[in-house]
């Protein structure tokens, strides 16, 4: 059984940072491209960040680049999503996603697994 299980989450205020990390088992990770994608109430879940499999490629939503680092540790299956200079436009339920694969894909439906996510609440 694949399980994602995001931690990290929590209430901050506008500038600060805070590390998300996806623990993933079940599954074969370093086959996985992975994502990590927000949903903020009354909008669609949008794309935020993913990684290929070795780390190699990274690609991020314009709105995070500069701000937000994806990373990945294969020997700990984890992937990580480090989040700097916060501001209430970041405010949503965070997702990480698993992606059997060789693209890295922005589509949520193209995603084969899903966390239950984690909530990040920014104060301005």
């Amino acid at each position: 059984q694949v399980q994602l299980v995001e931690s990290g989450g929590g209430l901050v205020q506008a500038g600060d940072s805070l590390r998300l990390s996806c623990a993933a088992s079940g599954l074969r990770f370093s086959r996985y491209v992975m994502g990590w994608f927000r949903q903020a109430p009354g909008k669609e879940r949008e794309f935020v960040a993913a990684i290929s499999q070795n780390g190699g490629r990274l690609y991020y939503v314009d709105s995070v680049k500069g701000r937000f680092t994806i990373s990945r540790d294969n020997a700990k299956n984890t992937v990580y999503l480090q989040m700097n200079s916060l501001n209430a436009d970041d405010t949503a339920v965070y997702y990480c996603a698993a992606e059997d694969g060789i693209a890295i894909l922005t589509t949520p439906t193209r995603y084969d697994y899903w966390g239950q996510g984690t909530q990040v609440t920014v104060s301005s």
